[in-house]
């Protein structure tokens, strides 16, 4: 189950891209794209063609066209023939899962704004004995991307999420939705970007992402593809490290951040983790989104991971070439 929202782009064109994606992964044919939330809870929704093009899926080649009757079949519809939505989508799938303790709690997978996510915490907050953690990309310990402090998805609040048998992955989330979520009982670890942007995508490694085995020196091209999906993978990463060089000054490719969410739940030993006290900034004129890391424990807190708690565990590092 794919689970979706606005984000890089509006929600109709998220919801499109990831029923294009997998196709082109070959994903199990049961998987299905549930649109989620088109705006923030609060803020206009804040797409961002710089970065990620018009479509959020700048610069890429070889994916199904978006009005194919392949793609639009993925596209979760109820028997009456209308669209189930995320919010619904997520519900159905974790409770089954769980199956009241019978079955296996949910890991939810954040790669993006957290609207959908917020949602359902509000909602089904009887459901929530069934989520193990949520892992979200995003925030950043004293640093920003999107203004001097505050990272693009706690700021804009958006998603997109894939649902599988036992790990839902996300793709969403602002500042207020966030906050929702860190004050969820459940435990949160938080990638921030001060460790994504260890994770760089070097011309090395799109030459191995490419032709796995290739022999790069500096001044050689790439090498030609070794399937048609890994032509696909490269084309966005050119794309993106492109807009990362001209906005952000990576000169040496740009940083893979989503992936480190699956890569830290699949093999957590590659990360330094610590929990720490996380909020985030509601109303400062110059700091509204920043997530607020508490590592000096100003804050007196308990050792549940809800409102008056240790909250979250924040990823400090990565152990790049494994990764």
């Amino acid at each position: 189950m794919h689970l979706q929202t606005h984000g890089n782009a509006s929600s109709e064109l998220t919801a499109v891209n990831a029923a294009r994606c997998l196709l082109a992964f070959g994903a199990q044919p049961h998987v299905r794209v549930y649109p989620g939330a088109s705006k923030p809870l609060l803020l206009p929704a804040k797409p961002d063609p710089e970065i990620h093009g018009d479509d959020g899926l700048g610069g890429v080649e070889g994916l199904p066209s978006a009005d194919s009757a392949e793609v639009l079949a993925l596209l979760a519809i109820d028997e009456d023939g209308s669209t189930v939505r995320a919010l619904e989508g997520m519900a159905k799938s974790i409770k089954g899962t769980w199956n009241k303790g019978v079955g296996q709690k949910v890991t939810v997978i954040s790669s993006g704004p957290m609207t959908n996510i917020a949602l359902f915490v509000s909602v089904y907050p009887d459901l929530l004995d069934a989520v193990e953690e949520f892992v979200f990309m995003g925030g950043g310990v004293g640093m920003g991307n999107r203004s001097a402090v505050a990272e693009y998805n706690i700021l804009c609040d958006r998603e997109f999420c894939l649902i599988t048998c036992e790990i839902i992955s996300i793709y969403a989330q602002p500042a207020h939705a966030t906050q929702i979520v860190l004050d969820a009982p459940i435990r949160k670890t938080m990638m921030p970007i001060n460790v994504t942007h260890t994770a760089i995508v070097t011309k090395h490694v799109q030459a191995q992402l490419l032709a796995p085995g290739a022999i790069l020196l500096n001044d050689d091209a790439l090498p030609p593809p070794a399937t048609n999906l890994r032509h696909t993978l490269s084309t966005l990463i050119t794309f993106f490290g492109d807009s990362y060089k001209s906005t952000f000054g990576f000169n040496d490719g740009p940083p893979l951040h989503d992936a480190l969410t699956v890569a830290y739940v699949s093999r957590p030993e590659l990360f330094k983790t610590i929990r720490h006290r996380v909020d985030v900034e509601l109303n400062g004129t110059h700091c509204m989104g920043e997530t607020v890391v508490d590592i000096w424990r100003y804050r007196d807190c308990d050792d549940s991971w809800g409102p008056l708690g240790r909250n979250c565990m924040v990823a400090q590092s990565l152990d790049v070439s494994p990764f």
